[in-house]
């Protein structure tokens, strides 16, 4: 379910919990998730957990997101629920983790004039994301409207964050495309290997510059999960207001990220809560690919998922493939 509807009366928090059999568990006592990555490249160089899809050296590592059937999240799966395909070819599982490794976020938000009855809650949900991210998260904002501007820069500071947000107004027009391609750009300095962009918007692309095909191309050469928060008018009077569900909704899709629909205002906290709760509780799962040429091309990823006894069938969210490193 690629845009999954945001209930008022759920609990972001909740979580359905499958406890791994007691076979599983490791030698060592760790606990489930966090037993070390297989080693990739030179001796002793392991695999970063926290790493999105990429090829590095010889591994391929692709975070993943489960939900039920009633949107929740699902977490204690074990390595051998998952089976991993590249070009439709099966591939074997080296490394398994499910851990909270910090993240680079980039929140993009939208100040065109549509925003205006809807920049306090939109202001307040940013906040609560923030709130309830890994306290080693850093996080830019960058506001848009007919252009976009970087607000506050890479910080941890939830303070400075919230003192910039108050200061916000909105008008004009919406460029949204812009706006991603700004921030996946902006991504070059991030210090965390994982890296995610928060959208929250209402609306369509009526002012960028880049077109949606750039877009579509930059973000699938990066390794930038995109999450979005719609505001979606449903019964939107222009093309470009119909077309924005879709398009932040196809863009999350194959990055791996999740576009959750906002009906009731006073969801959007909520909402904003849930998204980081998922961002703290993904599986990384790495696989060293049969095919290594290193030619460029792009390699399509699949991720399925056979449900312990007794689950009703679970939806995988990843990305959709990544490109192979050139010679």
């Amino acid at each position: 379910m690629c845009a999954p509807q945001a209930l008022a009366q759920d609990n972001p928090l909740n979580t359905v919990h499958v406890p791994p059999p007691s076979s599983s568990t490791p030698a060592t006592g760790a606990p489930k998730g966090t037993e070390a990555p297989a080693v990739t490249g030179a001796a002793g160089n392991k695999a970063r957990p926290g790493a999105l899809i990429r090829m590095n050296v010889d591994m391929v590592l692709v975070p993943i997101t489960v939900t039920d059937p009633m949107n929740r999240l699902v977490t204690g799966l074990d390595q051998a629920d998952f089976q991993v395909y590249e070009n439709n070819g099966q591939q074997k599982i080296r490394s398994f983790a499910a851990e909270d490794a910090p993240v680079s976020i980039g929140i993009i938000f939208d100040l065109s004039g549509s925003m205006t009855s809807k920049l306090i809650r939109a202001r307040e949900s940013i906040l609560q994301f923030i709130k309830t991210a890994n306290p080693e998260d850093e996080f830019f904002v960058i506001g848009f409207n007919d252009r976009p501007e970087l607000i506050e820069d890479f910080t941890n500071s939830v303070e400075d964050i919230q003192a910039r947000l108050a200061t916000v107004r909105s008008g004009h027009r919406t460029a949204l495309l812009d706006a991603i391609y700004y921030g996946v750009a902006k991504m070059k300095d991030a210090r965390h290997e994982r890296k995610a962009l928060l959208v929250v918007s209402d609306g369509g692309d009526n002012r960028s510059r880049y077109t949606e095909g750039e877009v579509r191309a930059q973000v699938r050469e990066s390794d930038v999960e995109i999450y979005s928060i719609g505001i979606f008018d449903p019964y939107a009077a222009t093309p470009e207001e119909r077309a924005g569900p879709i398009l932040l909704n196809e863009l999350c899709e194959e990055t791996g990220g999740r576009l959750f629909r906002v009906n009731d205002l006073s969801e959007m906290s909520d909402i904003a809560e849930k998204i980081s709760t998922e961002l703290r509780n993904q599986y990384v799962i790495g696989y060293a690919p049969k095919d290594m040429s290193r030619d460029g091309k792009w390699r399509k990823v699949k991720v399925k998922l056979t449900p312990p006894s007794g689950l009703p069938p679970l939806t995988v969210h990843a990305r959709t493939g990544y490109y192979a490193p050139l010679q």
